[in-house]
């Protein structure tokens, strides 16, 4: 009876798949945009399950001053490994970030070519998102496991005014944590 059970929904499996009846996956990035083109890009990466293992937001007080980021252990390495993409990519620039506790906020420019020192994305790809696999890679090396969500969120940045707000927005993210939509009780 089990063997029989597993065949049918084998066959019924496949015939889903067969028929295109699984859910598709919203295409997340710009139609018709070059994402290897010189341009500013607003990322942000989750962590599985937006387990919050990166970071605590510290510092609570009552009249909103600014709250503070401490790292923990495994922020400590993504935050090593922001520092060392600079070094890696030489035509992409880490401007801004924060590692929030289940998040990271990136502002990322590609300037002319953006051609990582040591290995070439293909025509598949883009120079944003070799880069976040990059980033993903390391980290995930060092800590022995993935922690982080399949996929980011790009924003293309649309101008001075643009890049303003969204610098703001990286800056501000710890004192709003607890109004963030990322944000989860512990």
């Amino acid at each position: 009876m089990f063997p029989l059970l597993i065949c049918f929904i084998m066959v019924w499996v496949m015939q889903m798949v067969s028929e295109n009846k699984l859910p598709k996956r919203k295409p997340t990035r710009l139609k018709n945009f070059d994402y290897n083109t010189t341009a500013g890009y607003f990322i942000t990466l989750c962590t599985e399950g937006r387990r919050q293992i990166l970071s605590r937001i510290v510092g609570v007080d009552v009249l909103g001053d600014p709250k503070n980021v401490e790292l923990l252990s495994h922020g400590i390495v993504a935050d090593k490994h922001i520092k060392q993409m600079n070094e890696f990519y030489e035509n992409i620039t880490v401007d801004q970030y924060v590692i929030m506790p289940n998040h990271i906020h990136f502002l990322l420019f590609v300037h002319k070519d953006g051609s990582p020192r040591t290995s070439t994305p293909t025509k598949q790809t883009s120079f944003v998102s070799h880069f976040v696999s990059s980033f993903k890679r390391f980290c995930n090396k060092e800590y022995g496991e993935n922690i982080w969500q399949r996929g980011f969120y790009d924003h293309i940045i649309r101008g001075r005014e643009d890049y303003e707000e969204i610098v703001k927005y990286i800056y501000e993210n710890p004192i709003r944590w607890h109004y963030d939509e990322l944000y989860a009780e512990e």
